[in-house]
């Protein structure tokens, strides 16, 4: 447990606000034999933080044998992270998602798949990014992200600074940056602040944010924002 008199995360970095939830109604039993058997298995590692980013503590060339790394942030239930991952067994993929209940999911989900090129950070992005070399990712997904609708929450949404300078650190040159919400003002929060910090919005027409991508399997999510009519945006950046 972490010492509430402390400014420190255990990992050693300095330590954040989170406002969303870490565990929600009880585990299945199922899903708690997931996270004791297989958790520790997929970690990509202790997270150990440095204030200096070049002193990275990942090695993902010996994790995940030289491929091409992609990144998404907070996984939900996993549905789409498993997706990517057989649709796309030529790349390593880490997910993060502080929400144990969806960790549990997720879990479940790897072992009918049976894939074996993912790795699993049951905790906070900004942890993991903190000790990813730069310019390591070759693709970061953002899904329905917690809206925050409330104006004065608007600052603990992802598309702010406190995320994305690390983000852009992480991502190669060329990189895709993939966004996914059905909130309107989400969408133009991140029109606007993305491109601050070093990405190009790449759309050129109406449909090229209306469709979602070739590889695009629609979650829970996603499927509730349609059932409650709201229309859903495809944002698709390239870090430049």
């Amino acid at each position: 447990m972490t010492d509430p008199k402390s400014d420190k995360h255990p990992s050693g970095a300095p330590w954040r606000n989170f406002y969303g939830r870490f565990k929600g109604k009880g585990l299945r039993s199922s899903q708690e034999t997931y996270l004791e058997e297989d958790l520790a298995a997929l970690s990509p590692g202790k997270v150990t933080w440095d204030e200096n980013p070049e002193r990275s503590n990942l090695d993902l060339d010996a994790m995940f044998g030289g491929k091409d790394v992609w990144l998404e942030v907070g996984f939900g239930g996993g549905e789409h992270l498993v997706h990517q991952a057989k649709t796309h067994p030529n790349v390593g993929i880490i997910g993060c998602e502080p929400y144990i209940n969806g960790v549990a999911m997720l879990l479940g989900k790897i072992r009918d798949a049976k894939v074996d090129n993912l790795k699993v950070h049951p905790g906070d992005a900004r942890d993991m990014m903190d000790v990813l070399p730069d310019g390591s990712i070759s693709k970061a997904f953002l899904l329905y992200p917690d809206p925050w609708p409330k104006k004065r929450h608007h600052r603990r949404r992802f598309v702010t600074e406190e995320h994305l300078v690390p983000l852009a650190r992480v991502m190669k040159q060329g990189a895709e940056f993939r966004v996914a919400t059905d909130i309107a003002d989400y969408v133009r929060q991140t029109l606007e602040e993305v491109p601050k910090f070093g990405f190009e919005w790449q759309a050129e027409k109406a449909e090229d944010w209306r469709t979602p991508w070739e590889d695009w399997i629609s979650t829970r999510y996603e499927q509730k924002a349609i059932r409650e009519g709201r229309p859903q945006h495809y944002l698709t950046f390239k870090r430049v």
